[in-house]
């Protein structure tokens, strides 16, 4: 395994129009190939990340989810050393702001 700068566990908030949405992210490379998901901390819930992409300190990627509604969300951010903030986006709603941050850089490969 090849760690990258955003391998690890992450404390992510996306404000959205209904709220402040939480999120649990574990990220890891596997095999040369980053992976990640997405753990709602309120049941558990995982979501795989999909067309994941590291270029330089931008990370974008995709994920559906099912709560509090079905939608398909784009996330663009940018990461600084145990930080990151950037925009995620669904469909036609507006863009919500998002910021995490790591909470630990050990957790073991995603999806295990």
């Amino acid at each position: 395994m090849t760690d990258t700068p955003v391998d690890g566990t992450w404390d992510l908030v996306v404000n959205t129009p209904i709220g402040k949405q939480q999120a649990l992210l574990i990220l890891a490379a596997q095999d040369g190939v980053l992976r990640g998901v997405a753990r709602d901390p309120r049941d558990g819930q995982e979501y795989t990340l999909t067309d994941l992409e590291l270029d330089g300190n931008r990370l974008r990627w995709g994920q559906s989810i099912t709560k509090p509604m079905r939608l398909d969300i784009t996330f663009d951010v940018t990461v600084d050393g145990e930080h990151m903030t950037g925009r995620a986006k669904a469909g036609r709603l507006p863009a919500a702001t998002v910021s995490g941050h790591r909470i630990a850089s050990d957790s073991p490969p995603a999806g295990e």
